[in-house]
């Protein structure tokens, strides 16, 4: 034990005490907001597998727009968020409802009375639509009002999903009307690879025809990798300088080997490197005994979930993968399974779409994610049927 406050943040979506390798997004992003209406960054979606970094890029979205004086609504694209988004602007209107009589808004116009009780106000009479220019409206007043430069609104959507399809077509086209008229709007969504994907086709499927939500194959595509080592590196040992605790070189350099360059690993191995460490100096032997125990929760946290997510068919491709110890040949896997070639190079195809494997050579693929290998090989007796 230091004594210390432990400074690393081993939380999925947590800010980290630094965040790095995205500081060419964040910039875009803030070139953005001071570009104004019509510039293409404003409206971004990140893609990237569990662990990645998405929504802590999200949080940094925010930060920024926060800065330059933008209104902020944090949602999660989970089933009713275009209500939930309304409602809260709403609220927010209600709270200021005596700076914004002059206004003359269209929620005045409502019901005659207006209760400011956002569920006596239908979305029919008051749409998303109706609040998000109300809510523009507002901010424009304030920032006259206050001789300040022209902000706007940022909405941050977290784990988008094509099964929410109905919503996003209502929500996206708002955002089209809003930025087709100029008005100061921006958002930002995020989510894994295979439940965009469906969402950036052009059309839905052969019995439903052309995908209607055509404003997100507009969007700025972020698509999120692991970092450098250079990077891990000082996001390792920079939160370290206030505590006045300090890696050995052995200790760093066996940390960012641990990492693999994968941000969510970097806040797992300092963590508990710290925990393990005795007196001021964080040995070798505390980062192999940590790094032990990241890994068994990386497993718990990204590698579950990640595997929850696929067919039987997909798991048994990946067990069949992890039989070796580096890159596997297509060929080698096609004997394992017995199958067509078609067969293999669909689920090939399927899992390098949902970013659990990536093409490595050719005619070899690897594991997407850092000690998916190991964790294949410990529990693959409980991951098919």
């Amino acid at each position: 034990m230091t004594g210390a406050r432990n400074p690393f943040r081993a939380t999925l979506g947590a800010t980290p005490p630094l965040l790095v390798g995205r500081n060419e997004a964040v910039q875009n992003f803030a070139f953005a907001l001071d570009d104004g209406p019509g510039a293409h960054e404003r409206i971004s979606l990140i893609v990237g597998p569990r662990g990645i970094g998405k929504t802590v890029l999200l949080n940094a979205f925010e930060d920024t727009a926060q800065e330059h004086g933008w209104f902020v609504i944090s949602e999660t694209a989970t089933r009713g968020f275009v209500e939930r988004i309304r409602s809260e602007i709403i609220r927010r209107l209600a709270r200021q409802r005596s700076q914004l009589k002059g206004l003359g808004l269209s929620i005045f116009g409502v019901g005659g009375s207006v209760t400011w009780d956002s569920s006596s106000i239908s979305e029919t009479s008051y749409s998303l639509r109706n609040a998000l220019d109300d809510y523009l409206a507002y901010k424009a007043d304030l920032d006259r009002s206050a001789g300040q430069p022209a902000s706007g609104v940022l909405i941050t959507l977290d784990e988008m999903h094509h099964q929410r399809n109905d919503e996003l077509i209502e929500f996206g086209a708002t955002v089209q009307h809003l930025v087709r008229e100029g008005k100061d709007i921006a958002v930002a969504m995020a989510g894994i690879p295979s439940a965009i994907k469906p969402l950036l086709s052009s059309r839905t499927s052969e019995s439903e025809g052309p995908n209607p939500i055509t404003f997100l194959r507009r969007a700025e595509r972020i698509e999120l990798d692991r970092v450098s080592d250079d990077d891990v590196r000082l996001a390792l040992e920079s939160p370290l300088a206030e505590a006045e605790i300090t890696w050995t070189h052995e200790a760093l350099e066996t940390a960012v080997d641990s990492c693999q360059g994968y941000p969510f690993m970097i806040q797992l191995v300092g963590q508990w490197a710290f925990r393990e460490a005795q007196g001021r100096s964080i040995t070798r032997e505390a980062v192999e005994r940590g790094a032990d125990k990241a890994r068994r929760k990386l497993g718990q946290l990204v590698h579950e979930p990640a595997l929850a997510d696929l067919s039987d068919v997909d798991r048994s491709f990946l067990i069949f993968m992890a039989r070796d110890d580096g890159p596997t040949e297509i060929a080698d896997l096609k004997a394992r399974f017995g199958r067509s070639d078609s067969y293999v190079s669909n689920y090939r195809r399927r899992l390098i779409d949902a970013e659990m494997i990536v093409k490595a050579g050719r005619g070899r693929i690897d594991f997407a994610l850092p000690y998916l290998r190991e964790y294949l090989r410990e529990h693959a007796a409980s991951l098919v049927d």
